[in-house]
Formats: C-alpha cells, sequence, structure tokens
C-alpha cells in the first residue's frame, strides 16, 4: 500500500533552516508529481510546492518563492523541502502528497509540525 513518512520537522528561531523529508513506498515513485501542502493553526489547507516527476519542473506559492526549495531522489523515494529564512507566519503542519492527476491529491502524509519562534 502506499505510504508517505515525514520527517524533520521541529522548533526554530525565525531566520533558521530545517530540512523536511517524505519517504514514498508502495508506488512507482519516480512516475510522479509530489507536493507540499501546510495547515497553519486555525486555517485550511495551503498548497506550497510541487515538483515533476523527474524533478526538472518546480512551482512554488509566493510566499515561500527563495526561501524553500523542493527536490526530489527517486534512486531513494524520497521528497524532501529545504526551507531557509524561516518566519513566524511558517509554523504549520506540513504534509507530503502524492499527486493523483488532473491536480488533486490522492495520499498524503502523516504530516510533520514545524515551529517558527524565538
Amino acid at each position: 500500500q502506499v505510504q508517505l513518512v515525514e520527517s524533520g520537522g521541529g522548533l526554530v528561531q525565525p531566520g533558521g533552516s530545517l530540512r523536511l523529508s517524505c519517504a514514498a513506498s508502495g508506488f512507482t515513485f519516480g512516475s510522479y508529481w509530489m507536493n507540499w501542502v501546510r495547515q497553519a493553526p486555525g486555517k485550511g489547507l495551503e498548497w506550497v510546492s510541487s515538483i515533476n516527476s523527474d524533478g526538472e519542473i518546480t512551482y512554488y506559492v509566493d510566499s515561500v518563492e527563495g526561501r524553500f526549495t523542493i527536490s526530489r531522489d527517486n534512486g531513494k523515494n524520497t521528497l524532501y523541502f529545504e526551507m531557509n529564512s524561516l518566519k513566524p507566519e511558517d509554523t504549520a503542519v506540513y504534509y507530503c502528497a502524492k499527486g493523483g492527476g488532473a491536480g488533486e491529491y490522492d495520499y498524503w502524509g502523516q504530516g510533520t509540525q514545524v515551529t517558527v519562534s524565538s
């Protein structure tokens, strides 16, 4: 069965960095778009970034452009999210999500908490 397991979250001071990972199994990882989606406290889900199957095409929400970098290692079936210059407004649970076609997500990880606070 499909499994997505995020790791790497934690508490970091403003301006700090974190690297999230998402280990995938149960499907042909290198054939699908992958995504990062976040949910801030008391708010709805927000799409943050996407990467195509071979890692050549990436997209970001404006608020993280230039600070965050999505990448993938298809040999290791792992998705990454390098987050730099973190701000308090980046505090959220971050989920990796498998692309299901037509802009939808068909599988989600359990999420990893990122808290940016001094």
